[in-house]
């Protein structure tokens, strides 16, 4: 069985039928939105010592509301609940099962990272060897490792989507009652020990239960619900954080909940799910013009590698800004300062520009489709570990070209796990010969 590695174009998602325009122009806001809140954490300054580079948000004000207002980690893992739900049952119509599914979600979520890393990785080898001092080059590893724990946890959260699906089919409130149950003692344990790693325990629970309530927006049974309920439903969740706020047990920065996560973002996600289904019929009017419909064409296959390369542009462009500062001698704005304000709409500009640019030509390598996968579940497991660890490594020590290295090497073993050792051969008994190739599968979220 031949199988066509890399297509012609990137497949255009408006054309292809059975996907839902407004979950496609939802996410296209929200990643968008994601690298607006990172632009605005960059912080560059020039001093006698040297370039420095700085959290822009730290101590401000405005970081509460901008929170408030693009902290949309919440409703991608609802998306890729509903998304995830969506393909997997279409795979199961067509005679495939959770096995194809995680297979493929492996490869469309590993493949493009591996490419990231060990791109990323050779560029610090080329910045250590052109004499830039290691602390610079120690933050750059940093500062573009950050945002990757949304890889390892979308990968879990997927690879375990046909058993939580199962689950749901069978036991939907109990089984998000439990989950929410479980980040609520998480929390409760990390307040009232005062251990932040506690919390860490809600990389599962507040992002699993958030993909689970995908799966009510996947069944329709949210949009059943009355415009009162629905109503009713976002207000309480609006409140409650209100109510956790006032009384000091989360924290106002939203983006502050996320490390580790808590079960504000619980609120988050209820508030923006229900709010999402009572404008749907907008959004949907929305998505149907031409201009949004560019929109979702163009961001929609490229989601992966946006989130990818985001951070690495939004560096680059970092370091252009203070070398240009140190040639020309020109002083930058004082962060925060009135000019800084000023100059923010067109960093803005700038940082979505050079991100588009970098991703369009990238984005082949995301659409490249999914080879046979295996029949095993043990290998299925080993990959995700793998490509977790990955994640895991760099995130823990920083990215250097050793942990680059080694998590390349990780995430070479999580795809090739992932694939059948050989088509047309016997793997654990059952003949291989399906790969789980979705044309309508949606492509995984991007993430700060």
């Amino acid at each position: 069985m031949t199988i066509v590695r890399t297509p012609a174009a990137v497949p255009s998602p408006i054309d292809t039928p059975g996907r839902d325009r407004a979950i496609d122009l939802v996410r296209a806001a929200c990643i968008a939105g994601v690298v607006v809140l990172h632009a605005m954490m960059v912080g560059v300054a020039v001093t006698d010592a040297g370039p420095s580079f700085v959290n822009a948000s730290d101590g401000t004000w405005w970081i509460v509301p901008l929170s408030w207002v693009l902290q949309v980690m919440p409703l991608f893992f609802v998306i890729g609940g509903f998304s995830g739900a969506t393909a997997l049952r279409r795979a199961r119509r067509r005679g495939r099962d959770g096995v194809d599914f995680v297979a493929g979600r492996i490869h469309r979520l590993l493949l493009p990272a591996l490419v990231t890393i060990a791109t990323v990785g050779a560029l610090l080898a080329l910045l250590a060897s052109a004499g830039t001092p290691a602390d610079l080059v120690a933050l750059a590893g940093f500062r573009f490792a950050q945002p990757l724990w949304f890889l390892g946890v979308f990968l879990v959260c997927q690879a375990l989507l046909p058993v939580l699906l199962r689950l749901h089919e069978t036991a939907p409130l109990r089984t998000i009652a439990v989950l929410a149950a479980a980040a609520v003692v998480v929390d409760v344990v990390r307040l009232g020990t005062g251990v932040d790693a506690y919390g860490f325990i809600n990389l599962a629970f507040v992002w699993l239960a958030l993909q689970q309530l995908g799966f009510f927006l996947a069944d329709g049974r949210v949009d059943a619900l009355s415009r009162r309920s629905r109503t009713l439903w976002a207000g309480a969740a609006v409140a409650l954080l209100a109510i956790s706020f006032v009384a000091g047990v989360h924290s106002p920065d939203l983006v502050a909940n996320i490390n580790p996560p808590t079960t504000a973002l619980l609120f988050v996600g209820v508030a923006h799910t229900t709010l999402f289904s009572l404008l749907r019929g907008p959004l949907e009017r929305l998505a149907a013009r031409p201009a949004s419909a560019r929109l979702i064409d163009a961001v929609t296959p490229r989601a992966m590698t946006v989130y990818l390369w985001h951070m690495p542009v939004l560096l680059c462009l970092a370091g252009l800004t203070a070398a240009a500062a140190m040639i020309t001698t020109l002083p930058l704005p004082a962060i925060d300062g009135p000019w800084w304000w000023l100059s923010r709409p067109a960093w803005l500009a700038l940082a979505l520009a050079a991100t588009a640019a970098v991703a369009w030509p990238l984005a082949r390598i995301e659409a490249i489709r999914s080879p046979q996968g295996t029949r095993s579940v043990g290998r299925l497991g080993l990959a995700t570990g793998a490509g977790t660890a990955a994640v895991a490594l760099l995130l823990v020590t920083g990215t250097t070209v050793l942990t680059a290295a080694v998590a390349v090497a990780l995430l070479v073993a999580a795809l090739r796990l992932a694939r059948a050792p050989q088509p047309g051969l016997v793997e654990g008994g059952q003949r291989i010969g399906r790969s789980f190739v979705d044309p309508v599968q949606e492509p995984a979220p991007t993430s700060p």
